[in-house]
């Protein structure tokens, strides 16, 4: 990853991250409006996106509204300290993680690091310089890592990129429970924070995205206590590759 967009009407905020964020070898471009914002965000010239939710006019909702109707690029979302709201929404609309404002800038490198390592599979594979990934089936649910690719009874799922990261993390443990905190770690690259509810927000948009049933089963449990659990179907061997 190496460029990346603000969106923050703050202008004294987006110089000192783009002074702090070049030497980390970050190329930054700053805009101070929803609309521009938008607009940039959709060009595919960025490997991600940070989103200040308070902006003038067209608000961060609005414009990752818009983002997410033509892109899945990583947007990362500012909030206000201790607005939970504002969290769940954003994460609800398809933002891939939230940092509440104040925050340390190396808070941030190390969520953008975190996204980074994500979608580089993707971006190797784009290049031609990784190497082919075991591809996994659970019941009618099939994923390619490499490609970064879901497919549903031979139809293409929508993820975003930690949406993908988190149904990889489930189908490879699938009939075993995974901790919360394992898929803090695993999925979002940081430990799980008290009162943090992204992972459950993201489980929950997965739901949505796959239905919540396969079969007559609950699709992905909620293990009370302990954490979720992909069911794996009764006639599943686990994981095989896929044809063609």
């Amino acid at each position: 990853m190496h460029r990346i967009l603000v969106i923050d009407d703050d202008v004294e905020l987006c110089g000192l991250l783009t002074d702090y964020l070049t030497p980390e070898g970050l190329q930054v471009e700053a805009i101070h409006d929803g609309e521009r914002g938008a607009e940039r965000a959709l060009s595919g010239e960025h490997a991600l996106v940070v989103l200040d939710v308070m902006l003038p006019g067209m608000s961060g909702f609005d414009v990752l509204r818009r983002i997410r109707a033509g892109s899945n690029v990583p947007v990362l979302m500012l909030t206000a300290r201790g607005d939970e709201v504002d969290r769940i929404v954003g994460l609800e609309m398809g933002a891939d993680d939230y940092l509440p404002k104040p925050f340390n800038p190396r808070e941030l490198v190390a969520r953008i690091r975190a996204i980074q390592r994500r979608v580089e599979p993707r971006m190797e594979r784009e290049t031609g310089t990784g190497k082919a990934a075991e591809r996994l089936v659970v019941g009618e649910v099939q994923l390619d890592p490499g490609a970064r690719v879901v497919l549903q009874r031979g139809h293409p799922v929508d993820l975003t990129s930690v949406e993908f990261t988190l149904l990889e993390v489930l189908l490879r443990a699938s009939g075993q429970v995974v901790t919360r905190e394992d898929l803090a770690q695993q999925v979002l690259g940081r430990p799980l924070s008290p009162y943090d509810r992204s992972i459950d927000v993201h489980i929950s948009s997965l739901r949505r995205k796959l239905g919540h049933q396969q079969g007559d089963a609950e699709r992905i449990k909620t293990v009370r206590g302990a954490g979720y659990l992909y069911a794996r179907p009764p006639d599943s061997g686990g994981e095989e590759p896929l044809q063609g």
